[in-house]
């Protein structure tokens, strides 16, 4: 999805620098120039040998990992089969990402019911933010090729979970196990691309993997439809077996761990300790108490009721002990305290939740929007869909390459809010009569937005802060989908449920509810159909008022970002540019 490919990876025109040939015959001789500048996802390198034993302590004491870069890289055709393997694997993970939501539709019907939506993209999102750290730390202190196998693994086994589930919590269970490994493979791929290409061509190489980012964003949303249309939607998640399987065996017989990559030296008990376990079961812990609110209050329980104020509660009282938490743990923890000192890196944060979190929403409910009231075949969902979707890819490139041009980003954030904030708006507009011409323009508007300032917070952020605190910021922003996705969620049901008793007063709310959002012409009398449709139209704008809401405080946050143009140095060292 175009939002994670931007916490990923800053995109940029890179390919073009190199040809094809020539970025694989890779044969340039070890020297120091290629030894000092590998650029790691999981940390920094002393920039010199001669600083390297002087640092040794400092780097030691912080749980930074001491990988020595290589003094030899991958060739030819092995280099090339690498590269088709990491973006084989990433290309996966931002496929889960948005081939579901035009799925989801169907998978409500299967299942009978609408009140587990939220869980099918908030589970993934939780495990994804909640395990970015920790992968990160796996990556310094176990070896590296094993440490990447277990996280395809563990992707794989989610995936399959999910493809046989026979009832929605055992789908929720899939999506938050694949989370888990696909957390492990975003940042595990670019750690992989450290230690097996040449650094001046690094940047190249990062760009192809982010580039699959774009093309899953794209490809996504039709897969989703074609499977849940034509075959079964159970094939959106079996399509990464034999996938995943090939990106796993083209790593475990090709890939050859550098010598030079050593894990950092430590007890198992400093090793665990790095994972802060604490933090990740509070937060895992504090997401569940509040979707679990929003998913009883207004809509099987009253929102006074007991058991929905009891979870709203242990939510506020998990949240700050995990703030206490995380304090108390300093540099092992999840979300290191500096978050909250360095006043970019927490602007930074803070923009990404609430402007991914807006997005996230429109992935979501646009599906069912085509699918409820436009009467669209999945398929046909998806087809409706790419101009938002394509929009958003190249203004996350061309973006990049604005950027990259000129030194500004915070012109692009205020401008990308400002757009995006109109564009939520005009979205919101759409009712059961709207024209095509209205939900295209309003996309592609949209997408140019979206897409112009996804990738700011994460340049600014390179440019300004430790590469360490890179997993902390996209954790925030993916515990940012899973919040929105929720809250657009309860804010969708109880308004249905809401409107449901005026404008279709002899209608069971339960029975809709318990309905697929495409089966309710199959299921109700033609003559209830249109109430019906009435109070679905009251609950997606409901939900898209919630996205308007996180987009416009994002445009207010966006005028904290510094003005000052950032280093080109910086910019070329995260790959911003080449």
């Amino acid at each position: 999805m175009a939002p994670y490919s931007a916490y990923t990876h800053a995109h940029g025109p890179l390919a073009s620098q190199n040809s094809v040939s020539s970025l694989f015959n890779l044969e340039t001789p070890a020297t120091p120039r290629n030894r000092y500048h590998a650029y790691l996802s999981s940390g920094s390198t002393p920039n010199s040998s001669t600083n390297l034993g002087r640092l040794s302590e400092k780097y030691r004491s912080r749980g930074k990992s001491l990988h020595v870069p290589p003094t030899e890289y991958s060739t030819g055709w092995t280099f090339a089969c690498i590269i088709i393997a990491l973006v084989l694997s990433v290309f996966l993970v931002s496929l889960d990402m948005t081939i579901v939501a035009t799925a989801i539709p169907k998978i409500t019907d299967e299942f009978n019911g609408l009140e587990d939506v939220a869980w099918y993209g908030a589970a993934f999102f939780m495990t994804v933010g909640g395990f970015q750290s920790s992968w990160g730390k796996v990556f310094k202190y176990f070896p590296l090729k094993i440490s990447y196998l277990i996280s395809i693994f563990i992707f794989e086994l989610g995936s399959l979970i999910c493809g046989v589930a026979p009832n929605s919590p055992t789908l929720i269970i899939g999506r938050a196990v694949a989370g888990v490994g696909a957390a492990g493979i975003g940042s595990g791929a670019y750690t992989l691309i450290a230690f097996s290409a040449e650094p001046k061509k690094r940047p190249v190489f990062t760009g192809i993997i982010g580039t699959a980012y774009g093309v899953a964003a794209v490809v996504g949303p039709l897969i989703g439809g074609v499977f849940a249309d034509r075959v079964t939607w159970r094939w959106c998640f079996y399509i990464n077996l034999p996938i995943g399987g090939l990106s796993a065996l083209i790593i475990i017989f090709l890939f050859r761990t550098p010598a030079g990559c050593k894990p950092a030296e430590a007890t198992l008990k400093e090793k665990l300790l790095q994972m802060d376990p604490v933090g990740t079961a509070l937060i895992m812990a504090g997401v569940i108490t509040y979707i679990l609110a929003l998913q009883y209050g207004g809509q099987t329980l009253a929102w006074h009721h007991r058991k929905v104020v009891g979870l709203l509660v242990g939510f506020v009282m998990i949240s700050i002990a995990f703030g206490v938490w995380e304090w108390y743990n300093g540099e092992r923890s999840m979300i290191v305290p500096r978050l909250f000192v360095q006043r970019q890196v927490w602007v930074c944060s803070m923009f990404s939740l609430l402007f991914a979190g807006s997005y996230f929403i429109i992935i979501y409910y646009l599906p069912i929007y085509f699918q409820s009231i436009g009467n669209a075949t999945p398929t046909e969902s998806g087809v409706k869909n790419l101009p938002l979707i394509l929009s958003v890819t190249v203004a996350t490139i061309v973006g990049g390459g604005a950027v990259s041009a000129t030194g500004y980003a915070t012109p692009l954030a205020v401008g990308g809010a400002a757009l995006a904030t109109v564009a939520a708006g005009l979205l919101y507009t759409l009712d059961i009569r709207s024209s095509a011409g209205m939900w295209i323009g309003y996309q592609i508007l949209g997408g140019i937005a979206w897409g112009s300032a996804f990738q700011i917070p994460i340049i600014v952020s390179q440019a300004t802060a430790e590469i360490d605190d890179l997993s902390s910021v996209t954790a925030i922003v993916l515990f940012g989908g899973a919040f929105w996705v929720s809250a657009g969620q309860s804010a969708f049901v109880n308004e249905l449920m809401k409107e449901l008793a005026i404008s279709a007063p002899d209608v069971n709310a339960l029975a809709v509810l318990g309905t697929g959002a495409t089966a309710i012409t199959t299921v109700f009398p033609a003559e209830q159909v249109p109430g019906i449709l009435i109070a679905y139209m009251a609950g997606i704008k409901t939900a898209l008022a919630i996205a308007i809401g996180a987009v416009g405080l994002s445009f207010v946050l966006s005028f904290f970002f510094s003005w000052k143009r950032l280093n080109p140095e910086t910019l070329r060292a995260a790959g911003a540019v080449a």
